[in-house]
């Protein structure tokens, strides 16, 4: 294994209802958990997400509202997949802009506070893209020289993200083969929250990515207009958003 862990690596990849981190739910996830030792152990998990699967998304990954019907809720399996991930890092493929997300709105929502900060976020595809602009099939065979069978079902593309990233490690020199390098290296920008709506400025300020106040610091905006934290919390924001923008107002007190 090229890869240098000092704590278990999560990759994992969800199968959801549509592309909408705030509305769109899971209905498939799969975690593969690699240990320092190179050991492995994988879980994959239906979801009844609780809404339909619209067609069209069935077209794509297979799973329809049928297939889910009887599967456990999210907030059912929450226990077992926080169980899986606590004390690891996290990495999959597009991950850092839309599973690790997603993810973090389900578990808010099953009332489980997911930290951010505990974890390092390694995402194979922002580093495949910065090195070789491709999508995953062809990552998979530029890397691991092979094709990718079954792509779109969760399993083989989180099977096939592992090899691709711990191919990456083998192929360039340039880049680290720790976690904390290569999450580091995962990100174009670097956000306070998941959705890529609050940035940080040059001396670590967190400020606002959009809207009327884009480009201010939201403490600031927060001590001269609270309203404008409170129409975000009562509108369509993720929950992780607003989650980032709570503990900002609460410290623009003091």
């Amino acid at each position: 294994m090229n890869l240098k862990l000092h704590k278990p690596l999560c990759i994992f990849d969800l199968e959801t209802t549509g592309t909408n981190i705030s509305k769109d739910r899971i209905v498939e996830i799969c975690i593969l958990k690699v240990n320092p030792d190179a050991s492995r152990e994988s879980k994959t998990w239906l979801v009844n997400p609780q809404i339909p699967i619209p067609a069209e998304t069935s077209e794509i990954h297979g799973i329809t509202n049928e297939d889910v019907k009887d599967a456990p809720t999210f907030k059912e399996l929450a226990p077992k997949i926080m169980a899986m991930i606590s004390g690891t890092d996290l990495g999959g493929f597009n991950s850092n802009r839309f599973d690790v997300p997603l993810l973090a709105e389900e578990l808010l929502r099953a009332e489980i506070d997911f930290d951010l900060s505990k974890f390092k976020l390694v995402d194979a595809q922002t580093i495949f893209h910065k090195m070789e602009p491709r999508t995953l099939t062809a990552a998979y065979k530029f890397y691991c020289g092979k094709p990718l069978e079954n792509a779109h079902s969760a399993e083989a593309d989180v099977l096939a993200t592992f090899e691709v990233l711990d191919a990456q490690v083998g192929h360039y020199d340039e880049i680290p083969n720790d976690i904390s390098g290569l999450s580091d290296l995962s990100f174009h920008k670097k956000f306070a929250d998941l959705a890529g709506m609050i940035q940080f400025d040059d001396d670590e300020n967190e400020i606002f990515a959009f809207g009327k106040y884009k480009g201010q610091i939201v403490k600031e905006v927060f001590k001269k207009d609270l309203g404008y934290y409170n129409w975000i919390q009562n509108a369509d924001f993720p929950l992780y958003t607003k989650k980032i923008l709570t503990g900002i107002q609460l410290k623009s007190k003091f």
